[in-house]
């Protein structure tokens, strides 16, 4: 499957669901699924693709800020979320993650403490192949080379964050106290 229209599924799956990642990666699920068995490997393949190339430092320095802290598991889940905000927000975060502040969900977020997880719309390829032919999705034969995890900056260092993501180390982190 091709960038273009595995970011078209998911802009269909968006509209008309206000943000609701539920309903996104059901939406998501249900399309794949009338689809040919091949192209819900396409579209896992790639899923794999983007999730890899979003696998960034700074990124994972906006998901520990936005949520209050960010596990590995939690990484995915975030960047699930970001899948479900549509192509142009989740190419803008990869590659100016700072640009998170300007999104009103994550401003209002600041205030309410809300936390952003999608992992449904990580195995939306898995349901919709066992919909599809009652059996397990195929593993990858190719997968996707794991990223590299040394030399990550302390995202509890917030001096760090507010050089390295000031929008957001605006909305998240305290101010020092005089």
């Amino acid at each position: 499957m091709r960038t273009d229209e595995f970011w078209a599924v998911i802009e269909r799956a968006r509209t008309g669901a206000d943000g609701r990642v539920g309903t996104i990666a059901e939406r998501v699920t249900a399309e794949l699924a009338d689809r040919d068995p091949a192209e819900i490997v396409g579209f896992d393949r790639h899923l794999a693709r983007v999730l890899a190339a979003s696998y960034r430092e700074d990124l994972w320095g906006a998901a520990y800020l936005i949520n209050g802290g960010c596990s590995d598991d939690g990484f995915d889940y975030f960047r699930g979320w970001l899948m479900a905000q549509g192509r142009a927000v989740f190419a803008r975060a990869v590659t100016e993650p700072d640009s998170l502040a300007e999104l009103p969900v994550v401003r209002r977020a600041a205030a309410t403490g809300e936390e952003f997880e999608g992992g449904e719309m990580l195995s939306v390829a898995l349901h919709a192949y066992q919909r599809a032919t009652g059996t397990e999705l195929p593993t990858d034969p190719d997968p996707v080379p794991g990223p590299d995890l040394d030399g990550f900056w302390d995202f509890d260092d917030e001096e760090q964050a507010q050089r390295r993501l000031p929008r957001l180390a605006a909305l998240f982190v305290a101010p020092p106290e005089e």
